[in-house]
């Protein structure tokens, strides 16, 4: 996913990358993740760039063997009881390591956050949920924590920083009161482990407010 503005170029973007089996390649793979932040970083050194990583697995309780290439013997959940040492592990903090890049001058090999997320799907995608201990509360890595910080950079980056530009650049946000919000989202289950992003403006046509636009200006 990237964000364009006409005449200023790319700003944001987030690449999110899915892997089902073949977790003994994770930090083999970490050269290709960090390579492609430097390409996209050397030629747009703004952009505001997070890495998503969603890996197929459950909670403890429930154990789905895996009989693919070296991770034959083992189970799903033996992986995401991430034992310390073990290859999620390892992957988690290296991971880490190349999140967290604040200024243009930076580590061009870093994004500006990254996140990894266990993924349980035991049937098809109605049954699919977010795995909910790990990486730990509060982590780096956290997926809500990413878009949040991605959000924050990219508001010190391209709209305080850059007050000519606030005109195009100065993000909307959804008002509390959407109907996408309220109706759809707070009451799905599916959407129980995101944190919705809402503003409060300071004048709001109702009629704006009822269609779901997103209109408020003013971060909450």
């Amino acid at each position: 996913m990237t964000v364009t503005v006409a005449d200023i170029g790319p700003m944001l973007a987030v690449s999110l990358k899915g892997t089902h089996f073949g977790f003994d390649d994770l930090v083999e793979g970490l050269e290709g993740v960090a390579g492609g932040c430097v390409n996209l970083h050397m030629a747009y050194p703004a952009l505001v760039y997070g890495f998503w990583h969603v890996v197929s697995g459950n909670d403890n309780a429930v154990a789905r063997p895996v009989r693919v290439g070296p991770t034959e013997g083992r189970s799903v959940a033996d992986i995401l009881n991430h034992q310390e040492g073990g290859e999620l592990n390892r992957y988690r903090d290296a991971l880490r390591r190349l999140s967290e890049r604040r200024d243009l001058r930076d580590d061009p090999s870093h994004y500006e956050a990254c996140g990894l997320t266990p993924a349980r799907c035991d049937g098809g995608p109605e049954h699919c949920v977010v795995g909910s201990r790990y990486p730990d509360p509060g982590s780096v890595l956290d997926f809500n924590r990413m878009f949040r910080r991605l959000y924050s950079v990219y508001d010190r980056r391209f709209v305080f920083s850059a007050p000519e530009l606030r005109g195009w650049t100065e993000r909307e946000v959804w008002h509390v009161g959407s109907p996408l919000l309220t109706k759809m989202v707070w009451g799905d289950g599916g959407f129980a482990e995101m944190e919705a992003r809402v503003g409060v403006g300071s004048s709001l046509d109702d009629s704006m407010v009822c269609s779901g636009r997103s209109v408020a200006r003013r971060p909450a």
